[in-house]
């Protein structure tokens, strides 16, 4: 009950913090556009270290994307780019991640400098009259499902299903399916996670 009762005082004291800051948002929006304006503001909020930063953070977010659940945290460093993107509940995303058009379930762990863009074509490359900076790209959302881990400076490209492993330092070019350990460049499944049986564990 304490615990809980503190931390809404703090949730609420954060967004207070903080209505500057989305005030300058949603004011820069209607100048420029909505993304550019959250990369903007995201660097600014990146900045702030400590629990206290977090806080913050949660609280811009909030309000600044699609969904941000209100027990998520977001380490220092942490850059979005998309204001689509979905964070649920209890999702941890650690120190410099660079998220883009994506979906984190409920229970999704982020390890360090994990990078997960708007899909694998967000620049245009077909063309060699033009340059590749002006060539339109085509967003994706990527979705990773709920209780899945992944690991330290991995970037995603595809889906991930739930309750999934991947390795540190993998890159995920096609879709990894649900329950399984993958590691690698690209990614692939090594091991299948198996709900251990109650009497081995007995044993």
């Amino acid at each position: 009950m304490l615990k809980g009762f503190i931390n809404s005082t703090l949730r609420g004291l954060a967004i207070l913090c903080v209505s500057p800051i989305l005030l300058s948002h949603w004011l820069s929006s209607l100048v420029t556009n909505a993304d550019s304006s959250l990369e903007s503001h995201s660097q600014l909020l990146s900045l702030l270290p400590g629990r206290s930063g977090n806080y913050l953070r949660v609280a811009f977010y909030r309000f600044a994307l699609d969904q941000c659940d209100p027990t998520a945290t977001i380490c220092f460093g942490t850059l979005f780019s998309k204001t689509g993107a979905r964070i649920d509940k209890h999702v941890y995303i650690g120190p410099r991640c660079m998220l883009g058009l994506v979906t984190l379930e409920e229970d999704v762990l982020l390890g360090p400098a994990v990078q997960i863009p708007s899909g694998p074509m967000t620049h245009g490359i077909e063309r060699l009259d033009t340059p590749i900076r002006l060539q339109p790209g085509k967003k994706q959302r990527i979705t990773v499902g709920t209780d899945t881990w992944i690991g330290a400076q991995s970037i995603v490209l595809a889906n991930i299903g739930s309750q999934t492993v991947i390795g540190a330092g993998s890159i995920v070019t096609r879709a990894i399916p649900t329950r399984v350990i993958a590691a690698g460049i690209p990614a692939k499944t090594i091991q299948q996670r198996c709900q251990m049986d109650s009497e081995t564990a007995d044993d």
